[in-house]
């Protein structure tokens, strides 16, 4: 099957010499599973180069634009680079609407999993670019699509993990350090999973879940956060 990635190609502000390369890299191994013949390999080679290359990008970037110390650049760097941040951006850029899946993986349009691949498919992209262009055009679409998202993040200091966002936020305007408690646990040792809540005093403030007691509470954090609007 073949695409017209020209609108992901406008929506990238690229155009590539070799078109596909930008197709391999949206091809997702489970695609090849379905169809063994297709003309094109699955894209984790290209994500490993991808990888590499976004971090040297946003690494070079910060260098040269931060003063900060090692740890704040490390940090900021980590936030900007993350599976979150860049399942996001492959959606703003369209990779979803174009990346090849299997059947069973087309239907799960949620979840980390969905998040995975397309934060994946991100990576490979950059990777296929640095192949088919060099260096100079990854840095221009990283910093295009990228580190646009730097300032609102130090600003919010979201570089911080929820939990501490949660506990800045609130000795600050509460004068309280959250209290996390587990309000059921079900499952078998091998599949647990867990209901936290977090609490400012005597307070509920927001329930998460997860299939560790941090995961849970760092869902019961961000919920917390998003109530209070902090």
């Amino acid at each position: 099957m073949t695409r017209d990635l020209k609108p992901l190609e406008a929506k990238l502000g690229v155009e590539f010499k070799d078109p596909d390369r930008l197709r391999q890299a949206l091809v997702h191994r489970s695609y090849i599973n379905e169809h063994p013949k297709f003309a094109l390999s699955h894209n984790e080679r290209l994500e490993y180069l991808g990888d590499a290359v976004l971090e040297l990008a946003v690494t070079e970037f910060l260098y040269q634009h931060y003063p900060n110390p090692e740890g704040d650049l490390t940090n900021w760097r980590a936030s900007v680079v993350n599976s979150k941040i860049l399942a996001d951006i492959a959606r703003e850029v369209g990779i979803d609407e174009f990346i090849y899946l299997s059947r069973g993986e087309a239907k799960d349009q949620n979840g980390k999993a969905r998040q995975s691949i397309l934060a994946n498919a991100f990576e490979a992209v950059i990777g296929a670019l640095y192949l088919d262009q060099g260096f100079k055009a990854c840095q221009q679409v990283v910093e295009q699509h990228v580190l646009d998202k730097l300032p609102d993040i130090i600003a919010n200091r979201l570089y911080l993990d929820p939990k501490s966002r949660l506990q800045e936020a609130s000795q600050d305007r509460l004068g309280l350090t959250p209290l996390y408690r587990v309000l059921a646990e079900w499952g078998p040792d091998h599949d647990k999973h867990f209901r936290v809540a977090v609490y400012f005093g005597d307070e509920e403030a927001a329930v998460g879940e997860g299939a560790s007691k941090q995961e849970a509470q760092v869902q019961a954090a961000e919920a917390a956060l998003r109530t209070k609007g902090w």
